[in-house]
């Protein structure tokens, strides 16, 4: 690929991305990206995400961390689901080794154990859940990529507190393509070493004038890259887009239909030999599960616990779908008015094995019964399935088969009127959002089952024949509902003090109040309600200065907050009933530079933060939590380089240093996140004849080590990983794609056993796989 050629792929973005997101049509797009080019030279991407309004705003002008991936650079990182992705942001700490939904991700300096609670993922600037994370729910789990997406922006810190549904961390927001006044689309295949089969296409053009369309979706199936012996992985998504060019505004309407699940992969026994990033407890001997949800049975007035047979085949999912629209109308030459609105309802269920505790070898138990007195052996340990005889030298290990059944729904819509004057502009707007969930746990329902791929339970454990034994048989069930309503107000604005230097303030006022109801134990009783009415005030201000036209710098702090939802209530109640408020408060100082050149360009954001209060529990239904104040400090950076040879490279690394500050564990890191990490990716662009432009790639991921809890008493060693790649278009139509993740099957560890530290288990991430995939433009 030429110089030339990357040159204009970088402006055609540009002049797709503002004809999806201002007044223009997309013949004026082009207009608009030429004036831009010749005014700037090389064209800088065009961002909406952390602008009041959405309005665009060139990437470099902006005065926030801000990351742009096109669909062509999501192409060739070949992410293995949507939290995957999140690995190309600096500052991001993204855990995908569980599957294609459940990730835990982490961002710069924000505690957490596990799930997403700083992350909201936006569809078109709509976000598609308020809350950020639910128990065994986040927002990437409700989100799957596909080739209807042209582009992501991912904004850390910055504006975010003041706008939309007022996330302090991360904000992902994808932005659909649109169609033109020409029929285009795709056709994709595409298969792997692990037996993927996935079907992508869409297609785009104009229903009529300045009427457009984009249509699209997949259809995908295989075992999983941890082979679970059957289909367990898959899925279908349909997405429609339609856009109407007004005279004065534009209106669009999207609608994505999702039913997609994965096996759900969790820490496996790292004291078993034979056990690597490839193995995979759950197969066919083992998928069907016969389980109780009741924790009290044998008690006066429950005497016969419910029972079901559950498929843990179903993994963790979403079925269900995220539906928006939006209108952008100029009242006049000063005013403008945009809203925007979003509904997203369905399933999110989520089954798997869960281990408890570690792997025992079986001589070791029989010699000594001492080493786990749960499994108290009755008789020939016995495959109960196939009758195997388990051997001295095998292990076995207790497993809990756990069912989390989410039905939520979410509303939201943001209104806002903008102000335009020469120096500036100004945003008044008002964002609402309802939250709801309906849920049923059965989280326990233990049984000893063989270590193996594709275990299977075993017979002559006094626990597994005998479910009636209570000190082996923990269980913790709920059916619970609830609602969160949230208003805000918020205003913002941008002026112009000379030349070169920008200043941006905003302020938001948040109501938020929460209905919840908990029946612990499935007895008819409600154990926990919880009505809440909470306000808070978060605010941003920052000032943007550019020294020359390519190099410039900002400074910026903000004030916001974590409101809580349902969850946090539950688990949290005894922190929450002596008085403790569980809003989180978020400060941050954020020094940025920015260094861009026809040829190369550098984004580095220095950061501080604190939040207050942290409050972690281990295990839900497990007891109080840990209560702390967090603090970090650190750096990322985002630079790319091109050359006129066709060779390329991007850097993406964070350091960091976390300190909790109060509590059991005062002095110690955050769990989970490393002091450092990067991403080294150099490519090379060439051409094949006069036919075929071609390029090739790769990414060095490094990591430093970690701890697995906030105690520090469990280390994560560092690692490195290699990927490769390789992508070919033929005749502007064919694409030819072959990747290769993890070619040297390094076998990293993302995190211990959150639930007991103390245990030899760890979750691997994702051991080597190959994929490739054909494709036809037109």
């Amino acid at each position: 690929m030429t110089r030339a050629s990357f040159q204009w792929r970088r402006i055609a973005l540009a002049s797709a991305f503002i004809a999806s997101t201002s007044l223009a049509t997309p013949a004026a797009a082009q207009d608009q990206a030429a004036e831009l080019e010749a005014e700037y030279g090389t064209i800088e991407e065009i961002i909406v995400t952390g602008v009041a309004g959405g309005a665009e705003l060139r990437k470099f002008d902006a005065s926030f961390a801000i990351t742009t991936t096109s669909d062509e650079e999501i192409a060739k990182f070949s992410p293995k689901s949507t939290a995957d992705l999140f690995k190309v942001v600096p500052g991001v700490w993204a855990e995908s080794s569980g599957g294609v939904s459940g990730a835990n991700v982490f961002v710069r300096g924000f505690p957490a154990s596990g799930d997403a609670p700083f992350l909201t993922v936006q569809v078109n600037s709509v976000p598609i859940f308020p809350p950020p994370t639910l128990s065994f729910l986040e927002n990437s789990t409700l989100f799957r990529l596909d080739e209807t997406i042209v582009r992501m922006e991912a904004l850390r810190g910055g504006p975010n507190p003041v706008f939309s549904n007022g996330q302090p961390g991360l904000t992902t927001n994808f932005i659909l393509r649109e169609g033109g006044p020409e029929t285009e689309g795709l056709v994709k295949f595409s298969t792997s070493d692990y037996d993927l089969r996935r079907f992508d296409a869409y297609v785009s053009g104009e229903l009529a004038e300045e009427f457009y369309y984009m249509i699209g979706g997949y259809l995908s199936s295989s075992p999983g890259i941890r082979d679970s012996q059957f289909n367990s992985d898959e899925g279908s998504q349909f997405t429609i887009n339609l856009t109407k060019d007004l005279e004065r505004g534009t209106v669009n309407f999207f609608h994505r239909q999702t039913d997609d699940r994965g096996t759900w992969y969790l820490p496996v026994a790292l004291n078993v030999p034979g056990i690597d990033a490839e193995y995979n407890q759950i197969g066919t001997l083992n998928r069907q599960r016969r389980i109780l949800f009741a924790n009290n049975f044998g008690d006066a007035g429950f005497e016969d616990p419910g029972e079901k047979t559950v498929d843990l085949g179903e993994g963790r999912g979403w079925d269900g779908s995220v539906t928006g629209a939006s209108i952008v109308f100029d009242i006049n030459d000063r005013w403008k008015l945009t809203n925007r609105s979003g509904f997203t309802s369905g399933d999110a269920d989520t089954l798997g094995l869960v281990p408890d505790g570690g792997a025992i070898n079986v001589g070791a138990l029989l010699a000594d019964p001492a080493v786990d007195t749960m499994a108290v052996v009755t008789g020939p340990i016995t495959g109960s399935v196939s009758g195997r005889p388990i051997g001295n030298s095998e292990y076995i290990q207790r497993f809990g088969a756990w069912e989390v059944r989410k039905d939520i729904e979410a509303f939201t819509n943001d209104l806002s009127f903008e102000y335009t004057w020469d120096g500036g502009t100004a945003t008044f707007g008002y964002y609402a959002a309802n939250s709801s969930t309906d849920e049923f746990w059965s989280l326990g329902n233990y049984k000893y089952e063989v270590v193996q791929a594709g275990g299977e339970v075993v017979t002559g454990i006094e626990c597994n024949d005998d479910p009636a034994i209570d000190s082996c048989n923990w269980n913790y069930d709920i059916d619970a509902v609830g609602d969160a309503t949230t208003n805000a107000l918020y205003a913002a604005g941008t002026f112009d003090v000379g030349d070169r230097l920008t200043i941006d303030v905003g302020v938001r006022f948040e109501n938020h109040q929460v209905e919840y109801s908990v029946d612990e134990g499935l007895d008819g009783q409600v154990s926990l309600a919880i009505s809440t009415d909470e306000d808070e005030v978060s605010w941003t201000a920052a000032g943007n200065y550019a020294f020359t036209d390519s190099f410039a710098g900002f400074l910026r702090v903000n004030q916001g907050s974590r409101m809580p939802y349902f969850d946090d209530y539950r688990d949290n109640r005894d922190a929450f009933n002596s008085g403790n408020n569980l809003v989180q408060d978020v400060e941050q100082i954020e020094l940025g530079a920015k260094w861009v050149t026809d040829d190369w360009s550098v984004y580095a954001t220095g950061f501080f933060i604190e939040v207050d209060p942290s409050i972690f529990v281990a295990l839900a239904g497990g007891g109080p939590g840990e209560i702390s104040t967090n603090e970090a400090i650190g750096v990322e950076i985002d630079a790319n380089w091109a050359t006129d040879t066709g060779f390329n490279l991007n850097l993406n690394t964070t350091i960091q240093e976390s300190e909790i500050k109060r509590g059991a564990n005062a002095g110690r890191e955050q769990q989970r996140q490393p002091g450092w990490q990067l991403r080294l990716t150099p490519s090379y662009d060439f051409g094949i004849g006069d036919d075929v432009d071609a390029s090739i790639y790769g990414t060095i991921t490094a990591a430093d080590d970690r701890f697995s809890d906030n105690a520090n008493t469990v280390v994560l060693d560092a690692y490195e990983k290699l990927d490769l790649g390789f992508i070919a278009r033929v005749n502007d139509r064919f694409t030819v794609q072959i990747a290769a993740d993890n070619i040297t099957d390094e076998e990293g560890l993302t995190e211990g056993d959150p639930r007991n530290p103390g245990a030899p288990n760890g979750r691997f991430i994702m051991p080597r796989s190959i994929k490739a995939s054909v494709g036809y433009e037109f």
